[in-house]
Formats: structure tokens, sequence, C-alpha cells
């Protein structure tokens, strides 16, 4: 099993900066694509942007230029840093890896973590 821990969401003017973080700790091979999807309310959840383990990067329109994926292979951690954010980047954020688990390459989801941006 992998297990996926966010940290780094909460409240923020618009026009403000947020860092998430996301770890993944379990009995897994190797991590290899990470990424970040959101879900707003009411609404579908959707990909925000995607990071390879090569560090290959892919971002949704509506984040280009604001937001930076990274991530660390030693520590197993993928970043989101936030910038310029607007109420309309309200959501609950969701971390996903793709971790090949005994031969397999399996899907697994953080817990979510709310961001707020709101005056």
């Amino acid at each position: 099993q992998v297990q996926l821990v966010e940290s780094g969401g909460g409240l923020v003017q618009p026009g403000g900066s947020l860092r998430l973080s996301c770890a993944a700790s379990g009995n897994f091979f190797v991590i290899n694509t990470m990424a970040w999807y959101r879900q707003a309310p009411g609404k579908e959840r959707d990909l925000v942007t995607t990071i390879t383990r090569g560090g290959s990067i892919n971002y949704a329109d509506s984040v280009k230029g604001r937001f930076t994926i990274s991530r660390d292979n030693a520590k197993n951690t993928v970043y989101l840093q936030m910038n310029s954010l607007k109420p309309e980047d309200t959501a609950v954020y969701y971390c996903n890896a793709k971790a090949l688990v005994l031969g397999m390459e399996r899907d697994y989801w953080g817990q979510g973590t709310q961001v707020t941006v709101s005056s």
C-alpha cells in the first residue's frame, strides 16, 4: 500500500500564495507520475498539473504562469507552489501518485487539503 499525506492548504487573500506538499510512504518500488487535482463544490475533480519522475511537466491552462509543480524523488514528495491566487482557485486539492507496486502501476490518492481564496 501507498499512503499520500498532503499539507499546506488554508485561507489566503486574492493575489496571495500557498505551497502544498504531498509525501508518499509505504511499500512500493518507485513512484512514477505525480499530480495535483482539485475539486470545487458541486464540480468534478479536475487535473491541475502533472510531473513525471524525469521532470516532464504539464499544467492546466487555468493555472499556467501562476502555479509551479516540483518533486523531490529522494523524499518521494511533490510540491505545488501557487501564486497570484484567485477566488476561482478555491477547492479541495488532491495529490495523486502512480506507484509501481508488486510489478503493477497503481493509482493512489491523498485525503485532500482545502484551499480557500477569499478576502
